[in-house]
This record gives C-alpha cells, structure tokens and sequence, in this order.
C-alpha cells in the first residue's frame, strides 16, 4: 500500500499535465495539473469524445504498435512549439509485460528559471 500511495505522490506532484487510460481509453486517473488544464475532472470518461476523428484514429493506431511487442512503449506524437514541449504516449504494462494501458507525457523543453535550491 505504501507503494501505491508514493506512486500516486509522484503523479499528483508532477508539474505536467498527466492523463492515465486504459485499453477501453477510459480516462482511470487525471492529475492535478491535467484537471486544470482540461478546465474539468474527465475520469471516467472515454478520452476519445476528447478528440477528433483524426487524432483518434491515430490513438488506435499506437495502442496496436504498444500491443506488438513489449519493446515499443513510446511514442513522439507532437511537438507545441507555443509551450516549447514535447509530447508522448507512453505504454504501462503490468508485471508480466502486458499492455494494460497508456498515458500522455509532456516533456517541456524550457531551461528552468529558478536557481538551485532555492528555498
């Protein structure tokens, strides 16, 4: 259990933007920063309501890639040069290696502006 609660810390305290689905795409797990980001709490929703048939097409496409083979577990899928970052679908496998579900990660490329330990 306390595994679950520091995994949970991890996500909560992450300054992107973190949405967790599952095979279904059911969103099981929005952080912080994503509910505000997306304006409102979509657990429970099906994130492909989300999006356009484009993107959703391109969705399916990369969860069949993460089901070929346990090596393909991420993906370049954009880049926003308006916030300088870097987005990804990254696959989640359980301990077996099998696909159980996918989130998006945003990797900002803004060099931080805070100093080194700066309390």
């Amino acid at each position: 259990m306390l595994l679950n609660k520091l995994f949970k810390s991890v996500l909560e305290q992450d300054r992107s933007p973190i949405v967790i689905c599952n095979l279904e795409h059911t969103i099981v797990y929005m952080n912080p920063v994503a509910i505000e980001r997306y304006h409102k709490d979509l657990t429970g929703q099906n994130l492909k309501n989300c999006h356009n048939e484009k993107s959703n097409e391109l969705i399916d496409k990369v969860v069949l890639w993460f089901k070929e083979s346990a090596d393909n577990n991420i993906i370049y899928t954009y880049n926003n040069p308006k916030e300088n970052k870097d987005v990804y679908m990254v696959a989640l496998r359980d301990e077996n290696g099998e696909l159980i579900g996918y989130y998006e990660k945003h990797e900002y490329r803004t060099k931080e502006s805070g100093k080194l330990y700066e309390f």
